[in-house]
């Protein structure tokens, strides 16, 4: 009798200890799948910072500079073709509109390079690049200023050439190429922080997962031992933190895939296509002033022929295609396309475009932009083939005027369908981060509330049972 009675005395005090640990094993649990969840909410939050206000922004900032830079020089060569004599003759509009645009392009690459200074902080490479940036757009500045000032006065205009080209020389083989090195550099710091960012989410999850089913399980032997010891089927407060316990790692997986799946829409869906078309918007900037050198420099024709073509082929690659032939191709491989859209026998950033087609209306307005690009390169034919019949003064009215079906004309209306689809693509950027920043706040708060929750319960299930062992 009395070793009966010594281990009833043993299991009684063995009973209380073990709910007590199966309690303290689950608001461990509780707490570490809370504290994970909450680490991964703020790091998430953290990544969406750095996406939208400094990833993104300083990666468009350099490719707007390329573009602001080349269309400087086509200002700048544009001013010159309308100038005229010393004003004389001078072709009013398209003067004035040339001014007007060079003016805001030199507005564009101050503050462009005022962002990319801060943004290189800490990073030597970048430091460099963006101060001899600066000094040679102070430089690049003084030799167009020299150029005007030179063409102000009668017989002025070949020592106004003259400077213009050096101008032309400093962008080409100083200012662009720094610029494209900090496009590249600053898209392939947005790319690091976007695989870590991936990399840790879905490390993340695989914690939350495993912490959270090790939670569900304490839970679920809390509750066998309960019906097991005191026959009952279920204890109401266990089951509802079981409840709660679930629903919050459902919950937490939820925040932690859908920010993983907004990221990667950020990224891949969107931002990609709006670094094609920033190059692309840059190239066809860099191609309208080449028409513009092409027909300031009679004896750089050539050569300005050779560039008008090699960024044609980085638009809208063609094998084999030569100055002559190019439209043709153009249109041939084209026309296969919009047979098949599978049919893609071209390269280039609209090709890169037209691979990352992923939002309603984005391929309509891409084709657009190639359509526009059609027309607009077949008005470089026509300024040659004005210049072979010797009317050099109908080609440059033709080649600057932006008046409807001229080429300049063409050229804002390709820009303008350029526009369009880049809008569709920063509109789902910005939609990405948004609704990324708002899953994570809402979700965040529920995962959470219902851990808190379900660690209550098991304390307010399990305190009836333990008050029967005082």
């Amino acid at each position: 009798m009395a070793v009966r009675a010594a281990l009833r005395r043993r299991q009684r005090a063995t009973v209380p200890a073990r709910l007590r640990l199966l309690r303290t094993a689950t608001a461990l649990l509780a707490t570490a799948l809370t504290a994970l969840l909450l680490v991964a909410g703020l790091g998430a939050l953290g990544t969406w910072d750095t996406v939208a206000d400094c990833d993104a922004p300083r990666t468009s900032s350099a490719a707007g500079l390329g573009l602001a830079l080349n269309d400087m020089d086509a200002q700048a060569a544009n001013m010159l073709l309308s100038s005229g004599n010393a004003g004389e003759g001078r072709l009013g509009t398209p003067y004035e509109k040339a001014v007007g645009l060079y003016d805001d392009a030199r507005r564009d690459i101050a503050h462009a390079l005022r962002t990319l200074a801060v943004a290189a902080q800490g990073d030597q490479a970048d430091e460099k690049t963006v101060e001899s940036l600066t000094d040679g757009f102070a430089e690049y500045q003084e030799l167009v200023g020299r150029a005007l000032e030179n063409d102000g006065r009668k017989g002025g205009k070949a020592d106004a050439l003259a400077d213009h080209r050096g101008a032309t020389d400093l962008l080409q083989r100083r200012l662009l190429p720094a610029a494209r090195t900090l496009v590249s550099s600053n898209n392939d710091t947005f790319e690091a922080h976007y695989t870590l960012a991936r990399a840790i989410l879905t490390a993340q999850l695989a914690a939350v997962v495993a912490l959270g089913l090790l939670l569900l399980a304490v839970l679920g032997v809390l509750q066998w031992y309960l019906a097991r010891r005191f026959r009952r089927i279920l204890n109401p407060g266990v089951l509802a933190a079981t409840a709660c316990a679930l629903l919050a790692v459902i919950l937490g997986g939820q925040l932690l895939s859908a920010s993983s799946e907004h990221l990667r829409g950020a990224r891949r869906d969107a931002f990609d296509s709006i670094v094609a078309l920033s190059r692309a918007r840059a190239i066809a900037h860099d191609a309208n002033a080449d028409e513009s050198r092409y027909l300031l420099a009679p004896e750089r024709r050539d050569r300005y022929e050779r560039a008008f073509l090699a960024k044609s082929q980085e638009l809208y690659g063609i094998e084999g295609a030569t100055i002559s032939s190019y439209d043709t191709d153009l249109a041939t491989t084209w026309q296969a396309y919009e047979s098949d859209n599978a049919d893609l026998r071209f390269t280039g950033e609209f090709r890169r475009e037209l691979d990352n087609i992923t939002f309603a209306g984005e391929r309509a307005a891409a084709e657009r932009t190639v359509e526009a690009y059609a027309v607009y390169r077949r008005d470089d034919r026509t300024i040659r083939d004005l210049l072979a019949r010797g009317r050099e003064g109908a080609a440059v009215e033709f080649g600057i005027s932006w008046e409807p079906g001229m080429s300049g004309g063409h050229f804002g209306e390709w820009m303008a369908a350029l526009d369009e689809v880049t809008d569709i693509n920063r509109e789902h950027f910005a939609a990405s981060v948004r609704d990324g920043r708002s899953t994570l706040g809402g979700l965040l708060r529920w995962a959470c509330g219902l851990l808190s929750a379900a660690l209550l319960l098991t304390v307010l299930g399990l305190r009836p049972r333990l008050a029967e062992f005082r």
